[in-house]
């Protein structure tokens, strides 16, 4: 009788270290495109998030009931494409031009792009 115990605790020790055993690791080779294309994802969200982190947008955005957190969030949500086609806007914008120099019909579209951006991907 002990022997059948013996066997079937043995079984039972086996099985559950084959089920609960570490995953095994999984090496590959990164290209320099992938690291280069991540670092640039990166860059273009913290030059998304300052535009949005200055006092006028800010401003506007409160304005329009927006929560800055909430804009954050949003940001740090966005799709790659999404991040590369916002900081492509932010960079046709006039050079050294200050934001408050915008019209108001400007600022309010730009926002508005932004704002829909945001709700789409929500």
């Amino acid at each position: 009788m002990n022997i059948k115990r013996y066997r079937i605790l043995g079984t039972a020790l086996m099985a559950s270290a084959l089920v609960f055993q570490p995953l095994l690791a999984k090496a590959e080779i990164i290209t320099t495109e992938q690291i280069t294309a991540q670092h640039n994802t990166d860059a273009e969200r913290a030059k998304v998030q300052s535009f949005v982190d200055r006092a006028s947008a800010a401003g506007k955005l409160r304005a329009l009931g927006v929560d800055g957190a909430f804009v954050k969030d949003r940001i740090a949500a966005l799709s790659d494409e999404e991040v590369h086609a916002l900081a492509g806007k932010i960079d046709s914008l006039p050079a050294g031009g200050n934001f408050g120099s915008f019209s108001d019909e400007q600022v309010i579209i730009i926002l508005l792009i932004l704002v829909i951006v945001i709700i789409l991907v929500s």
